[in-house]
């Protein structure tokens, strides 16, 4: 039987991405490398991050920009208060990439407020509010 274990993200600065995924509410559990590279593990909203700096990387494709990508999209967190999470988020980190703008949708039988933030490298990380 399958357990989710982890999500493994290559960056290009571990260390910006670090201080972004500590906002969202993760926390470095260990500290590592993987031949050359700097890596951690970072627990946090019921899973765990392995962050991978790569070095000499390349850009991110642009997978939300891109209507003809495939592959892995975005992360997706709920949130208790979406306005109050992006607030916050600006506070601390002095500034945010916003992908998407705070909009209603519906998703089966619930509502959702929902909005589309970006990580240091650019990633898509979706942010959601259960409405009803």
């Amino acid at each position: 039987m399958l357990r989710h274990h982890h999500i493994s993200i290559r960056t290009a600065d571990i260390f910006a991405a670090i201080a972004f995924y500590e906002e969202l509410g993760f926390a470095i559990e260990t500290r590592f490398t993987a031949g050359i590279t700097l890596a951690c593990w970072m627990a946090g909203a019921g899973t765990h991050l392995e962050l991978i700096q790569i070095p000499e990387p390349n850009p991110a494709p642009d997978c939300f920009g891109d209507e003809h990508y495939v592959g892995y999209y975005h992360l997706s967190f709920q949130v208790e208060d979406l306005d109050l999470a992006l607030a916050n988020l600006v506070k601390e980190l002095g500034k945010l990439k916003l992908l998407l703008p705070p909009q209603v949708q519906e998703i089966g039988d619930r509502t959702y407020k929902v909005a589309f933030i970006s990580d240091p490298d650019g990633l898509p990380i979706e942010l959601m509010q259960l409405l009803s």
